[in-house]
C-alpha cells in the first residue's frame, strides 16, 4: 500500500506546476455518453481555478493541493459537433466533439483483431466512410500500481484510412448500432492479445475475494524494470545452454547464407509457436533453417514456397536470397521463388523471424508448409533448425494479477460508457473452472471501480478451435471455459454472444468478425435500445428421459427450432449412461424439442451438446439463426479442477 501512494505522488506531481491538462481520452474528436453526467478531470498548479465551457454549460471548480480536479457536467443529449473549452492559466480548445453511445471493448486478441484482417477486409474498408464512429485506442502498458495517466492513446475518425486499426469486433457492433439508432458511437478499445482475466482485474478486488485474499496477500512488491532485467537474465542463461553456445546478434547476417554451418544448432518442429517449445516466454529474433533436396529438373526454375503463419515477422531467404517479408501474425506466407535461385542437390531455406509480444514462431496448418516446384511437391512441417540471436523480453501482462488493469482500465476511471464489449477466455482454458469465479469477479470489479452501477456487460463464448483435440471422451478445456462463460450468465444485467458457428477449428483467430459484432448488437439493441428483436440462440432448459430416449427442451427458441444446414438430423449430441462414457447420438428436432439417443445407450442419464474444443458440426439454431449454448447435464469431473491461478 506504500508503494501505491508513492506512485500516486509521483504521477500528480507530473502534472504540478503546469498549465492545465487533461487525461489523452478528452481530446479532439471524442465522444461523450448521452443521457449521463459527464465527468472531466485533469490537473494544474495547486488551487488553480478551471472554467469548463461546453454546449450552453458552464462550470468551475478549483484543483486541490495536489493540482488534481474534477467536476460533473449535466447530461446532454446525442450530437455535434461541439467545441469543448477548458480553462485554466491557460486555455484548451477541444473540437468535433460528439456526444452518444460510448461502449468499451475489451479482452485479448480476437478483441485486438482489426478490421483490416478481416474477411472481405478490403470491401469492409472501402465502405467505412462513418464520422459518427469513432475509436480511441488505448496503448498497450504495464504497470505495478493503479496509473492516473494513460502511456498513449487518441481518438481516430472512422473513415477508410483510419478503419483498418480498429478493433473489428467493436467496428461491426458500432455500425449496427448507428444504422439502428442514427447518433454518435464511440468505442474506446483496451485490449491486449493472449492476455488472462487475472491480469485485467484489480488487486483490490482480490483482496476482498475470499477465494484470492490469500494468493494476494503473498504477492511481492514488483519492480517491472528490475524484474523485466533478471527475466532476461534467467531466459538468456536456458537458452545459452539449449544452443551450447553465446547469443551473438552480430553472427546473423551470415546465417541466410547456403554455405552457412548450422549442423550444431538445436531443432524444433514446425509448425508450432515456440513457446509450446524450449522457447518458452521468449519474446525477440530466432533463426529457422531448412535444407532440401532439389532435383535437376527443377533446379533453376521458378517455385512457390508457403511458410504457414509467422509470429509476428519474418524475413525468409532461399539460398542467401530474400524472397519475402510479412508483418502480420495471422497471415500465411506465400512466396514465390525465382528462376535462378534453386539449386540441384542441397538448398537452405532460411528464415529470421521477430516476435515482438506473446506467442511466437511458425505455426498454423502443416498443410499449409510446401514448397511446390515444377515436378514435385515437398512438405515443409517437421524438424528445423533453429537459433536465438536476440531477447526481446518484457515482463508478460500474465506475469502478475492486476498488471493490465492498473496501466489499461484504471486511468480510464469514471469516464462516462454505456457498457462494455469483452472477448477474452483462450488464456483462461487451462483454468477453466475457477473461471467460474475469476470472471465474475473482474465484472464487480470494474462495475465497483467505475460506480455506475451494474452498466451492461456482454462477452463472446469462446469460438470452436481444436487446441488440444478435447472431446467428451478425452476431456475439453474449451468446452469448460464455454460452460464457465455461460453459467456467468447468472450475474446481473450481462449476454452472451455464442461462437461456436463461425470459428474455425485451425485458426484461434476465425477472421468473421462482422457476425460477432452483430449478435452483440443484438443484444444491446434489444436490452438497452428497445427493440423487439431476438438476440439469442436456443439454451438448455431440461430434460426428461423416457424408455431409451431423452427429450431436451430449450428456452429462447424464437420462431421454433431449425438445423442451420436443413439437414433433419442435428449434429453435436452426445449420451451417455451410467458408465458415464459419451456416444455419439442421433438427434432429431420433434414438437420444438430435441429428442437424443443412442442404439447402445439403453439407460440414457446425460446429454451433452458441443463439447468439444472444435465444436463446428453443431447446426441447432432457431429460425433468427442463432446458435445454441453448448452444454451440458451432467456435472461429472473435468479436466480443470483444482487448478488454481497464481504468478
Amino acid at each position: 500500500m506504500k508503494k501505491y501512494f508513492v506512485t500516486l505522488f509521483f504521477a500528480f506531481s507530473l502534472f504540478a506546476n503546469a498549465n492545465v491538462q487533461l487525461p489523452l481520452l478528452f481530446s479532439d474528436g471524442m465522444v461523450l455518453q448521452r443521457d449521463k453526467p459527464i465527468p472531466l478531470w485533469g490537473w494544474a498548479d495547486a488551487n488553480e481555478k478551471i472554467e469548463i465551457h461546453f454546449n450552453n454549460q458552464i462550470v468551475k471548480t478549483n484543483t486541490d493541493a495536489n493540482g488534481k480536479w474534477a467536476i460533473f457536467l449535466k447530461p446532454e443529449s446525442a450530437g455535434g459537433p461541439f467545441k469543448m473549452i477548458v480553462i485554466g492559466n491557460n486555455t484548451i480548445v477541444l473540437r468535433n466533439v460528439l456526444v452518444g453511445e460510448v461502449w468499451i471493448c475489451s479482452g485479448q486478441s480476437n478483441m485486438e483483431f482489426t478490421v483490416s484482417n478481416v474477411k472481405n477486409a478490403v470491401e469492409e474498408m472501402n465502405d467505412a466512410d462513418y464520422p459518427m464512429i469513432r475509436q480511441f485506442l488505448v496503448e498497450k502498458d504495464l504497470s505495478d500500481s493503479p496509473k492516473v495517466a494513460l502511456k498513449a492513446g487518441k481518438w481516430d475518425v472512422c473513415n477508410k484510412n483510419t478503419v483498418n486499426d480498429f478493433t473489428a469486433v467493436g467496428y461491426f457492433f458500432a455500425k449496427k448500432l448507428y444504422a439502428e439508432l442514427n447518433i454518435p458511437i464511440g468505442i474506446i478499445n483496451t485490449s491486449w492479445g493472449g492476455t488472462c482475466v487475472e491480469t485485467w482485474t484489480s488487486k483490490e478486488a482480490f483482496e476482498n475475494s475470499n477465494e484470492f485474499k490469500e494468493m494476494i496477500a503473498e504477492m511481492p512488491n514488483v519492480d517491472l524494470d528490475l524484474l523485466s532485467k533478471n527475466q532476461i537474465k534467467l531466459i538468456t542463461t536456458k537458452i545459452e545452454y539449449i544452443q551450447g553456445s553465446k547469443i551473438m546478434a552480430q553472427a546473423d547476417s551470415s546465417f541466410k547464407e547456403l554455405t552457412f554451418n548450422d549442423i550444431n544448432w538445436p531443432k524444433m518442429q514446425v509448425p508450432d509457436l515456440w513457446e509450446n517449445q524450449q522457447l518458452d516466454n521468449l519474446d525477440g529474433v530466432v533463426w529457422f533453417r531448412k535444407s532440401v533436396e532439389i532435383s535437376k529438373e527443377d533446379a533453376g526454375k521458378e517455385a512457390l514456397i508457403e511458410l504457414g503463419k509467422i509470429d509476428d515477422e519474418d524475413i525468409s531467404y532461399f539460398n542467401g536470397i530474400e524472397i519475402g517479408t510479412t508483418n502480420k501474425y495471422d497471415e500465411k506466407r506465400m512466396y514465390k521463388i525465382p528462376s535462378g535461385i534453386l539449386k540441384e542437390g542441397t538448398n537452405v531455406i532460411a528464415i529470421k523471424v521477430t516476435d515482438y509480444t506473446g506467442g511466437g514462431g511458425i505455426w498454423g496448418d502443416k498443410a499449409d508448409l510446401k514448397l511446390t516446384l515444377q515436378n514435385a511437391v515437398i512438405p515443409l512441417s517437421g524438424a528445423w533448425k533453429f537459433n536465438v540471436v536476440e531477447i526481446k523480453s518484457e515482463v508478460s501482462p500474465n506475469s502478475f494479477p492486476s498488471l493490465l488493469y492498473n496501466a489499461m482500465v484504471h486511468p480510464l476511471i469514471p469516464y462516462a460508457f454505456k457498457g462494455v464489449l469483452w472477448y477474452q477466455g483462450e488464456a483462461n482454458v487451462s483454468r477453466a473452472q475457477q473461471y467460474k469465479t475469476t470472471f465474475p469477479l473482474m465484472i464487480g470489479d470494474w462495475r465497483t471501480q467505475w460506480n455506475q452501477g451494474d452498466f451492461p456487460f456482454y462477452f463472446v463464448q469462446l469460438a470452436s478451435f481444436d487446441e488440444f483435440g478435447g472431446n467428451s471422451i478425452k476431456g475439453s478445456k474449451w468446452a469448460e471455459l464455454r460452460e464457465a462463460q455461460a453459467q456467468t450468465l447468472q450475474v446481473p444485467n450481462t449476454g452472451m454472444c455464442v461462437t461456436t458457428d463461425i470459428g474455425d477449428a485451425k485458426d484461434i483467430h476465425p477472421t468473421n468478425k462482422q457476425d460477432v459484432g452483430y449478435r452483440l448488437a443484438a443484444i444491446a439493441l434489444s436490452k438497452n435500445y428497445g427493440k423487439n428483436i431476438i438476440y439469442s440462440g436456443p439454451t438448455f432448459k431440461l430434460l426428461e428421459i423416457k424408455q431409451n430416449k431423452i427429450y431436451l427442451t430449450f428456452d429462447n427458441v424464437g420462431g421454433g427450432l431449425i438445423t442451420s444446414n436443413e439437414s433433419k438430423s442435428v449434429y453435436g449430441f452426445e449420451i451417455a449412461g451410467s458408465d458415464k462414457i459419451f456416444h455419439k447420438a442421433k438427434a432429431e428436432i420433434i414438437n420444438n424439442k430435441v429428442v437424443v439417443e443412442n442404439e447402445y445407450v439403453t439407460n440414457p442419464i446425460a446429454v451433452r451438446y458441443g463439447w468439444a474444443d472444435d465444436a463446428g458440426e453443431c447446426n441447432l439454431h432457431n429460425k433468427e439463426k442463432f446458435p445454441a449454448a453448448p452444454f451440458r447435464t451432467d456435472n461429472w469431473k473435468t479436466l480443470t479442477e483444482n487448478i488454481l491461478y497464481n504468478f
